[in-house]
C-alpha cells in the first residue's frame, strides 16, 4: 500500500479547507487535501455561489418587469430558466478552475477520495494517519501527517418524517438543480436560507408561503430588521406564518403537489403547494471520518475545539461548519488560517466572533456585525441607538430601492459601537465599514466624521452615526 508523509493533511476541500491548505503552503509546509467530491465544497457548488447567481437572475427579472418605473418600456418579458441555470453553472465552473489553479500554484497535493482517520498504527504512534479510498478505484493510499485539519463541512438538516424525495420534498441542494420553476412553494423555515429562497422564488414569480416556528422570521437578526423584512416580503405578496409548528405526520402528496398541516395559534391549519422546501439549518459531517479512532469530543453534533481549533487530539484541528458556531464561508476561511498559523507557531490572534459580519442576500439585503439591541441589553450594557432610513438617501431613490434602514447600537458609557444592523439596497457590500469600526472600537463620532461620498448608499451609515446623538442632518 502506497503512503506519503505531509506536514498537514486537510480533510475536506471546501472554502475553509482549501484556504487552510493555501495558507499552510505559504508558510512552507508540505500540504495535501483530501476531497471526496469537488474542490470548493458546498459554498462553491451547492451553496453561496449558485444561490447568489440565481438571486441575481431573479433580481434582474423583477427589475425588468418593473422597468417602466425607470422610464424603460418593455413588452413580452419572459424568463428562460434553463439559461438562468446555464449562467449559474458557468460561474461555478470558472471559479472551480480558479481553485484548481491555486492548488497547483501552491504545490498542494490533491487526493480525490474519501478520507478516514485511523488510530495508532505502524504508520504513527498517534491517531491521525489518513486512509484514502480513491474515487477512481485505485488502492487505498495512506497519508501520514504531522497535523490534520478536519474541514468536512455540513449538509442540510431535515425534519423527521419529511424525507427528501428529490421531486416534491426538497432541500436547498435539490432546489438549486430545478429544471423548471414550480408555480408555488412551501418553505419550512424562515431563517437566512429560507428567506433568501423566498425572496428569490418570489422575484421569479413563484407563489411563496413561509412557515417559521419562531415568533419572527430571521430570529438571530435585530428585531427591528426582522420586522422590516417581514413587512417588505408581505408587500411583495409572500405569505409568512410565524409561530407555526409543522406536523410531518400530516404530509400528503398527489399529482397536484404537497399538503401539510401546522399548529398555529392553537389550531391546525393546512397548507398546499406544488413543492416543499425544507430550510431548517445544517448538520455537521462528522460521520464516517474515523473520529471514533481518536479522543476527539463531539458536543451537540459538532466537533469541540479550543480558540485555535485544536481538538482534544492536539495535532488534529477542526474548522468551519463541522465545529458549529457561525456556519459561514468567510468564517471557515479565517478559522482555517488561524489553525494552520497555530500549527506553524505563528502566534495568530483568536477570532472575535462579535466582529464577524453576517449577510442575507435577499431583496432587500440584510447585513450586520456585533450585537443586536436585545443581545446588548442581555449582556448588561446600557445602550443608545441611532437609526436612519434609506428613504432619505438620494442614491437609494435613484436605484428605486428605498426600503430599509441602518441602525447602530452603542455603549452609552464608553460610546463604543456594539453593533451595526442594515436592511436595504446593497448593504452586504457596505457592512465591512461597520466591521472595521468594530475591530477598531470606533465611536459614532469617528464614523460620522468619516466623509461619505454623495450620492452614495453609505451616507446612511454616517447619518445613523449622527442620529445616535440626535444630530442626523437629513431627518
Amino acid at each position: 500500500m502506497a503512503s506519503e508523509e505531509y506536514d498537514v493533511v486537510v480533510l475536506g476541500g471546501g472554502t475553509g479547507g482549501y484556504v487552510a491548505a493555501i495558507r499552510a503552503s505559504q508558510l512552507g509546509l508540505k500540504v495535501a487535501v483530501v476531497e471526496k467530491a469537488k474542490l470548493g465544497g458546498t459554498c462553491l457548488h451547492s451553496g453561496c455561489i449558485p444561490s447568489k447567481a440565481l438571486l441575481r437572475s431573479a433580481e434582474v427579472y423583477a427589475q425588468t418587469r418593473n422597468s417602466e418605473e425607470f422610464g424603460v418600456e418593455t413588452s413580452d418579458v419572459t424568463l428562460n430558466f434553463s439559461r438562468v441555470q446555464e449562467r449559474k453553472t458557468k460561474i461555478i465552473n470558472q471559479l472551480y478552475k480558479g481553485v484548481q489553479h491555486l492548488m497547483k500554484q501552491g504545490k498542494i497535493s490533491i487526493y480525490e477520495g474519501t478520507g478516514r482517520i485511523l488510530g495508532p498504527s505502524i504508520f504513527s504512534p498517534m491517531p491521525g494517519t489518513i486512509s484514502v479510498e480513491m474515487n477512481n478505484g485505485d488502492d487505498n493510499i495512506m497519508l501520514i501527517p504531522k497535523n490534520v485539519v478536519i474541514a468536512t463541512g455540513s449538509r442540510p438538516r431535515t425534519l423527521p418524517g419529511l424525507d427528501v424525495d428529490n421531486e416534491l420534498i426538497l432541500t436547498s441542494d435539490q432546489a438549486l438543480e430545478l429544471s423548471e420553476l414550480p408555480k408555488s412553494m412551501l418553505i419550512v423555515g424562515g431563517g437566512v436560507i429560507g428567506i433568501e429562497w423566498a425572496s428569490m422564488l418570489s422575484d421569479f414569480g413563484v407563489e411563496i408561503t413561509v412557515l417559521e416556528y419562531s415568533d419572527r422570521i430571521l430570529p438571530t437578526e435585530d428585531a427591528e430588521v426582522s420586522k422590516e423584512m417581514q413587512r417588505v416580503m408581505k408587500k411583495k405578496g409572500i405569505k409568512i406564518i410565524t409561530g407555526a409548528k409543522v406536523l410531518p405526520e400530516t404530509l400528503s402528496k398527489d399529482s397536484q403537489g404537497v399538503t401539510i398541516g401546522a399548529e398555529h395559534k392553537g389550531t391546525t391549519k393546512t397548507f398546499t403547494a406544488e413543492k416543499l422546501l425544507q430550510s431548517v439549518g445544517r448538520q455537521a459531517n462528522v460521520e464516517g471520518i474515523g473520529l471514533e479512532n481518536t479522543e476527539i469530543q463531539i458536543e451537540n453534533g459538532y466537533i469541540a475545539t479550543n480558540e485555535f481549533y485544536q481538538t482534544k487530539e492536539s495535532h488534529i484541528y477542526a474548522i468551519g461548519d463541522v465545529i458549529g458556531g457561525l456556519q459561514l464561508a468567510h468564517v471557515a476561511s479565517h478559522e482555517g488560517i488561524v489553525a494552520v498559523e497555530h500549527i506553524a507557531n505563528e502566534q495568530p490572534l483568536a477570532i472575535n466572533y462579535a466582529n464577524v459580519s453576517k449577510c442575507v442576500y435577499s431583496s432587500p439585503e440584510i447585513a450586520s456585525v456585533g450585537y443586536t439591541e436585545d443581545e446588548a441589553r442581555k449582556l448588561g450594557y446600557s445602550i443608545k441607538t441611532g437609526k436612519f432610513s434609506f428613504k432619505a438617501i438620494g442614491k437609494a431613490l435613484v436605484f428605486g430601492e428605498s426600503d430599509g434602514f441602518v441602525k447602530i447600537v452603542v455603549d452609552e458609557i464608553t460610546n463604543d459601537i456594539l453593533g451595526v444592523h442594515m436592511i436595504g439596497p446593497h448593504v452586504t457590500d457596505m457592512i465591512s465599514e461597520a466591521g472595521l469600526a468594530r475591530v477598531l472600537d470606533a465611536t459614532p463620532w469617528e464614523v460620522a466624521h468619516t466623509i461619505h461620498p454623495h450620492p452614495s448608499l453609505s451616507e446612511a451609515i454616517g447619518e445613523a452615526a449622527l442620529a445616535v446623538e440626535g444630530k442626523a442632518i437629513h431627518s
